[in-house]
């Protein structure tokens, strides 16, 4: 009995991981496994077969792939634009005292902390309020507003730790503020700087809420499937999710493997 409640005791944490982590690849392994399916009817609700050929022709439904296209122009460009600007205010608020600083460090939280139907109506109600018209560019320019909130708090948390005397040895050795920056600071606050990129990309692309109050006439790949659920949900759906999952996690282990790397050459040296 005692070596049982040892047992229990000392691995009760892992299984409770691995049942939280359980229950959130579950959905992802359903979405997954249906993109084999071969419905006979409009609705991929119920297993009825295996093929793959929803994954020969992941783009044979008609209106999918522009949808898909401009998910990926517009998370591409917020993620740079993001990414940019979180990593400069990052830098800004973790290096330098200013007068605000502390406001400001709320402010960057709000964004996260607000409902997504208030942030996509509020941002709708300024479009609308400066006569701008709503498609792809307010969609780009509301998810740089949520997603900066997300790259401050992700390359800070990397910043946090950074040690400044390898910014000083720098200097001492003459560089300027500028070749310190890009030689020193910002290779090693990369893999942050990724991961935020990484981040903002993925909840770019997987935004629907703020999307649907300021997309007008444009069609992102959650407003697609969203329409489509109401008719049917074809198979050709789950392939392309599943592809941007594989897709996400791979470059977030390269990100990973990298770091490691980098960290036992660093070691070595």
């Amino acid at each position: 009995m005692t070596v049982a409640l040892r047992f229990a005791r000392n691995h009760l944490l892992t299984a409770y991981a691995l049942l939280a982590l359980t229950y959130l690849l579950l959905p992802i392994a359903v979405v997954i496994l249906f993109s084999f399916n071969n419905p006979s009817g409009r609705f991929n609700y119920t297993w009825q077969g295996f093929t793959v050929k929803n994954w020969a022709d992941p783009f044979g439904v008609p209106g999918l792939w522009p949808a898909l296209e401009q998910s990926i122009q517009i998370a591409a460009l917020v993620s740079l634009g993001a990414t940019a600007i979180g990593t400069l205010m990052a830098l800004a608020l973790v290096r330098y005292g200013f007068r605000g600083r502390g406001f400001a460090n709320i402010f960057i939280f709000l964004p996260m902390a607000t409902p997504e139907i208030v942030m996509g109506a509020s941002l709708l109600t300024l479009f609308l309020s400066i006569n701008l018209q709503t498609g792809f560019w307010t969609i780009a320019i509301a998810h740089v507003t949520f997603n900066i909130s997300y790259v401050v708090t992700t390359v800070r948390a990397r910043l946090v730790g950074f040690d400044r005397h390898l910014e000083e040895a720098a200097m001492d050795l003459y560089a300027s503020g500028v070749t310190t920056f890009w030689r020193v600071t910002l290779p090693l606050i990369a893999p942050g700087v990724l991961a935020a990129l990484l981040l903002s990309f993925a909840l770019s692309v997987d935004d629907f809420v703020i999307t649907n109050f300021n997309a007008g006439t444009t069609v992102t790949f959650p407003l697609f499937v969203w329409g489509a659920a109401r008719v049917g949900v074809p198979p050709q759906v789950n392939v392309i999710g599943a592809i941007i999952f594989l897709a996400t996690v791979g470059l977030m282990l390269a990100n990973v493997l990298r770091q490691g790397r980098s960290a036992r050459s660093v070691r070595g040296t």
